[in-house]
């Protein structure tokens, strides 16, 4: 009898390392589980990312695009503006030339209008002194 006993202690220990066998295998498939759930998760997330990316490099082409159009109407823009800043400042050069000739011609216009002054008061002085020469040759006639 007395290794009966041992032989059910011996079988006693093995079922007890058994159940905490299969415990221990059940906790590892329940991690299993969740991991390969996790896994699913982490493929969408990967293929969410690869998504945003795909679209993130399609935005940066499409604002190179915009930028060069951007960049090429503001070549032009400022071209144009250049352009019209040219033809303004010979506008101006040839305005400052026509007021240059107009100052001149209204100075030699005063200048004669003064000159005719002159010459006009010069002419009713000798008229003047004309009709006086010839009273006085009148009174002593």
């Amino acid at each position: 009898m007395g290794g009966l006993p041992i032989g059910l202690l011996i079988e006693s220990i093995v079922s007890i390392l058994l159940v905490l066998t299969i415990g221990y295998c059940y906790v590892l498939n329940k991690r299993l589980v969740n991991l390969q759930a996790d896994k699913e998760t982490m493929r969408d997330m990967i293929s969410d990312l690869v998504e945003a990316t795909n679209m993130a490099n399609s935005a940066i082409g499409q604002l190179k695009d915009v930028a060069g159009e951007a960049d090429s109407a503001l070549n032009a823009r400022l071209e144009e503006a250049e352009r019209f800043t040219l033809e303004l400042a010979n506008h101006v050069v040839a305005g400052q030339s026509v007021v240059e000739k107009i100052s001149k011609i209204t100075s030699a216009a005063r200048q004669s209008e003064t000159i005719a002054r002159v010459e006009t008061r010069r002419a009713g002085m000798a008229l003047e002194q004309l009709e006086i020469h010839e009273r006085r040759k009148g009174r002593a006639a």
